[in-house]
């Protein structure tokens, strides 16, 4: 492997913690005996013309500092490609490297043992979810919480997780569950009144939220959490238990396993890794071993 390596760096991650850890993790990966270049876009599109062209060229790997919106970039510029994918997340949810048991807000630790990963070529394959040409790494929301990030989405005031928040607040002043129509693997069409939809192939969303907790990323399926037509009362007794995975217990809540999910429902939104995928109706496929991650 060539020991010319990229840093996709988003100086905006974590309130400017991309900017900051950028510094340490490139120091960490050169003091490793690394060529490192470092790219950073002027915005989405062009940074990730940028990454892809990294990849094009023969990058030996393309290592994504930043949170979960970053790592979404970076999958694009490398799934189905055998450049591997280092991380060093220093975001705001960090889902994905929660996922691949990678540290979290340690840029120096986090690049030093990509080093030594890349040095031992300890390299994986792990799944990936694939929507039209979108490749997603953690969850595919939709319903309740995809509302929730619409309407957050729309505030100016406040910023940060205070924002979520007040829209979480306000989405439940008006909740509804939604008619979905959903199909696993082909078979037949099932219709239910749901509150939301969770497609995983990692286990969490959010931050940790683990809604999919029994979700493996190097299995080949889904794991697919259905919160079914309940109360508001109902709703906030579950909704804390997210963050333990002990939710599934509720009998409102349903898993199910499948490696293609069809989902179809009325003015809902989708969300795959934090990032807007637009309306439904979408199909989300796994795709087993899409991706190379560098890790432990």
């Amino acid at each position: 492997m060539t020991s010319e390596i990229t840093l996709f760096v988003n100086p905006a991650a974590g309130r400017g913690r991309g900017a900051h850890a950028a510094r340490p993790a490139a120091f960490a990966l050169r003091a490793a005996g690394f060529t490192v270049h470092t790219v950073v876009g002027a915005d989405a599109d062009d940074a990730l013309a940028r990454a892809r062209a990294a990849v094009a060229g023969g990058t030996g790997a393309l290592i994504a500092v930043g949170g979960d919106g970053l790592a979404h970039l970076a999958l694009q510029a490398v799934a189905g490609t055998r450049t591997p994918l280092g991380l060093v997340a220093v975001g705001t949810g960090n889902d994905l490297a929660r996922a691949l048991g990678l540290p979290v807000r340690d840029p120096a630790g986090a690049a030093r043992l990509v080093a030594d990963a890349l040095k031992g070529a300890r390299i994986r394959d792990v799944d990936l979810g694939l929507v039209g040409d979108r490749w997603f790494g953690t969850v595919l929301a939709s319903g309740f919480d995809s509302r929730v990030n619409d309407r957050g989405n729309r505030m100016r005031w406040p910023t940060g997780r205070a924002k979520y928040d007040l829209a979480m607040l306000a989405e439940l002043a008006a909740f509804r569950p939604v008619p979905y129509r959903i199909t696993f693997d082909g078979g037949d069409v099932r219709e239910i009144e749901a509150t939301l939809v969770a497609v995983g192939n990692g286990s969490s969303y959010g931050g940790g939220m683990r809604i999919c907790p029994g979700a493996d990323p190097a299995d080949g399926l889904f794991d697919v959490t259905i919160v079914g037509d309940c109360s508001r009362r109902t709703l906030l007794r579950v909704f804390p238990k997210v963050y333990r995975g002990t939710h599934v217990d509720h009998p409102v809540v349903g898993v199910h396993r499948a490696a293609e999910v069809r989902i179809a429902a009325a003015d809902v939104s989708a969300y795959a890794d934090g990032e807007r995928l637009g309306r439904l109706p979408l199909t989300a496929r796994c795709v087993p071993g899409a991706v190379r991650v560098v890790g432990p």
